[in-house]
């Protein structure tokens, strides 16, 4: 994996963050509840429920990343120019990523803990995944001024394997850009579908 500019890549990511949450507000706000719940069939999930399985990840993710940022500030970490991800960070963020043309990369099985509810409340879920993005962009904007490379992040898989903090947002921002895209590909084939174009 090639070195990238810290700061640079920082901003992009933040770019995608800021459209996820723009999403979650204007698009999915916009469309009632029965078109966010909408799946053609049984094992598909609706918009809701890709909203809903990012925010169990976010519960996870996002107080870990606090926990490792605070501790890399209290010992004066500094920033490096660039940044370089290790090879599993990057496995995780290419297997996540859509693909330039929008598509999903593979199908994959979701971890027991990371299951949505069968019905989700939209208002609830809309509201928590909007005020997650709202602290993964402030997350990213502390961690610009610490070590990206150095500062770890234990994963959901397990408290063994870990990433850096730059492969945990390189990830994070991955696997909310393939369910938001998933959540848009249920409201646009929602036959009910009304209010605002997906």
């Amino acid at each position: 994996m090639a070195s990238v500019n810290t700061n640079v890549l920082l901003k992009q990511l933040g770019r995608q963050i800021l459209a996820a949450q723009y999403k979650a507000e204007d698009r999915f706000g916009g469309q009632p509840v029965e078109v966010l719940s909408y799946t053609p069939q049984a094992g598909k999930w609706s918009a809701l429920q890709c909203l809903e399985h990012l925010n169990t990840y976010g519960r996870f993710y996002l107080p870990a990343l606090d926990n490792a940022i605070t501790a890399a500030e209290q010992n004066n970490s500094r920033p490096l120019e660039t940044f370089k991800s290790s090879w599993l960070g990057a496995w995780f963020t290419k297997q996540m990523q859509p693909t330039p043309e929008g598509k999903l990369r593979s199908r994959m099985k979701s971890p027991k803990g990371h299951l949505p509810s069968v019905q989700p409340d939209a208002g609830m879920v809309l509201s928590e995944f909007i005020q997650q993005q709202e602290t993964m962009e402030a997350l990213m904007d502390r961690a610009s001024k610490i070590n990206l490379q150095q500062a770890k992040v234990a994963t959901s898989l397990s408290s063994l394997i870990k990433l850096s903090v730059g492969d945990t947002f390189g990830f994070m921002t991955a696997h909310i850009n393939r369910h938001v895209l998933q959540a848009e590909n249920m409201v646009r084939s929602c036959p009910q579908k009304v209010g605002k174009a997906v």
